[in-house]
């Protein structure tokens, strides 16, 4: 196993809804999930949440908020990750799917009912972290 990679996931609120995307073509395909990626080096979280948004949904991010974080093990693919997850609130524009080949749409939903399944990282902050209230806490 390598070591513990450092992921980024951006829960963007609109009208107390919630970002996700079908995964595709990596590990979680077919997992909803946030926009995010990896944190690259030299990145602050708030620098990579708003990059990566802006690759993966062409959304433009205002300003982020440290979240709440997860650790995963992935035992299939021998993968680690610590995932922080930063809060957006103001994002200009309407998603788009920016990368076709890693995910399959961007839909908007409602906090308290999510759709399954969920990508490992998520499903553990949900299962931790009231994701309705976090949607109001701007």
């Amino acid at each position: 196993m390598e070591q513990p990679r450092i992921g980024v996931g951006v829960l963007i609120f609109r009208d107390g809804k919630l970002l996700l995307g079908k995964r595709k073509g990596s590990h979680g395909a077919g997992d909803w999930a946030t926009p995010g990626g990896h944190l690259e080096f030299g990145e602050t979280p708030q620098q990579c949440a708003q990059r990566e948004a802006a690759e993966e949904t062409g959304l433009l991010l205002g300003e982020c908020v440290q979240g709440p974080y997860t650790n995963n093990i992935f035992c299939s693919e021998q993968k680690h990750y610590v995932t922080l997850f930063m809060l957006a609130f103001e994002a200009s524009g309407t998603p788009q799917r920016c990368e076709p080949d890693k995910c399959e749409g961007w839909q908007w939903f409602d906090p308290a009912a999510l759709p399954q399944p969920l990508f490992a990282p998520l499903n553990s902050l949900r299962e931790s972290v009231d994701l309705a209230a976090l949607s109001k806490q701007r």
